[in-house]
């Protein structure tokens, strides 16, 4: 039996949680999870990738406020940081050291488990959407024209059911299985890229030191020009006297899961102020490792036909290196297009899900662009090589975040672009290449930019 009035999310993490929210003023909405899902902030089976650095710019944290009025608010109130940008920033750039100019964009600094369970405690109080957790989603209903739901299974008590809808929304994240479902119902393949630097995480949170209140986030970028496995270490504050470090690197520069090492890698990245941060502060868990990092793009949007009834969102769509941190922002952006097709069409209205899914595709495709043409660099990395003509824009970029180190108004076009607060096409416009032909007004800074009151962290 069709319901119409009826929308299945597939997935509970922030993207579902926010698809969910769009959905709210046009359908009943029911959430389906595999995980039971924790009534604080806690870890969660599903999301391993939670433990390392988040950060959620302004690009998606306004989206998210549009959806949910007051999330900004219950952020601050739980513990999260507003981090002003580049303010409250310390961070090594391929090109050198950014100036703390005056606040352009701002960040929202928290665990990742902290910054979910706001968003997921507001939607699901929301009247008309309902949570299953302990579900198995086995696939859709339906056929290649038209998803009329989804067959699901208890994974307690392995029964099996059938649940209508009118729209299902695949956010089920890097594991989505949407390619094969839809080859299952007579679509054609997916076209889908990849890039995989063999990029892998370490992750461990530490007490912050006496006096480190308000101590910005400290970020040493790799260089993807230098013909050596790109490495990283960032510091970002979190809840609770918190600072959460995160260290990277590419295939062959991979940081060490062994807690006496930590402290080396990160002081062998290419400035030390992270590992010399945390050289005397003390650890609070034990070192955390990911290594799924492969960045995957599905191009759904390129099928020739697409189903009534099925649109797909998140990482589900795109996983990118999270060192740029914009999956979250492109979460809660393709959130806003889902909203904006239901204000534009309707929830019964059968074009809706190819024009969400054309939409989604746009949203993705600048950091997808960004996050791939530097990764495919490092040494060992495999997938598509760019086009010709992407090395000029690489040069252009090269030199634009060399100038925005010391002209604001070039900083603050990246920064707007970064932050996904503006498309990549900000950057092309004739006032930032005529700042970036200019180049710098300052020279370039010899050591990182910190406060008196900051450097007296150091022990």
């Amino acid at each position: 039996m069709k319901n119409t009035t009826h929308a299945v999310v597939l997935g509970g993490g922030l993207t579902g949680i926010l698809a969910a929210a769009a959905l709210a003023g046009h359908a009943h909405v029911t959430v389906l999870e595999r995980d039971e899902l924790p009534d604080a902030p806690a870890p969660r089976r599903g999301l391993p990738q939670a433990r390392h650095a988040h950060l959620l710019y302004s690009g998606g944290a306004r989206v998210i406020e549009e959806l949910l009025p007051g999330t900004h608010d219950r952020w601050l109130k739980a513990g999260a940081h507003r981090i002003p940008l580049p303010t409250g920033l310390v961070t090594l750039s391929p090109q050198g050291w950014l100036r703390r100019w005056h606040e352009m964009q701002y960040l929202i600094a928290c665990s990742r488990d902290l910054l979910d369970w706001v968003v997921r405690e507001q939607v699901l109080k929301l009247p008309n959407v309902a949570l299953r957790d302990h579900t198995e989603v086995l696939g859709p209903t339906g056929s290649a024209q038209r998803v009329t739901g989804v067959r699901v299974r208890d994974t307690r008590t392995g029964d099996t059911t059938e649940l209508a809808a009118g729209l299902v929304v695949d956010a089920g994240g890097r594991g989505s299985a949407a390619p094969q479902w839809l080859a299952e119902l007579g679509l054609p393949p997916v076209p889908e890229r990849t890039v995989d630097s063999g990029l892998a995480y370490a992750t461990r949170i530490f007490r912050a030191p006496a006096g480190a209140q308000g101590f910005p986030v400290v970020g040493v970028q790799p260089d993807a020009r230098r013909p050596v496995p790109g490495q990283s270490a960032t510091l970002v504050p979190i809840e609770d006297g918190q600072w959460l470090v995160t260290l990277s690197g590419t295939r062959g520069g991979h940081p060490p899961k062994d807690p006496e090492q930590f402290v080396t890698f990160a002081r062998q990245v290419r400035h030390p102020i992270v590992g010399d941060l945390i050289a005397d502060a003390e650890p609070l868990t034990d070192v955390k490792i990911s290594r799924s990092t492969i960045s995957r793009r599905r191009l759904y949007e390129s099928l020739p036909d697409w189903p009534t009834g099925f649109t797909v969102l998140g990482d589900a769509v795109a996983t990118y290196n999270p060192i740029y941190g914009q999956g979250m922002s492109v979460a809660a952006q393709s959130a806003a297009a889902l909203r904006d097709g239901l204000r534009a069409h309707g929830l019964q209205n059968p074009g809706l899900a190819r024009e969400v899914q054309r939409a989604v595709g746009r949203i993705v495709q600048g950091p997808w662009d960004l996050a791939t043409g530097q990764d495919i660099l490092y040494p060992g990395a495999t997938g598509r090589q760019p086009p010709a003509a992407a090395k000029l824009l690489r040069g252009y970029m090269d030199r634009l975040t060399r100038t925005a180190a010391g002209r604001p108004a070039v900083c603050r076009a990246l920064l707007d672009t970064l932050t996904l607060s503006a498309p990549l096409t900000r950057l092309l416009s004739p006032t930032v290449a005529i700042g970036v032909m200019r180049g710098t007004e300052l020279p370039p800074l010899a050591e990182p930019p910190l406060t008196r009151a900051e450097r007296s962290v150091f022990r």
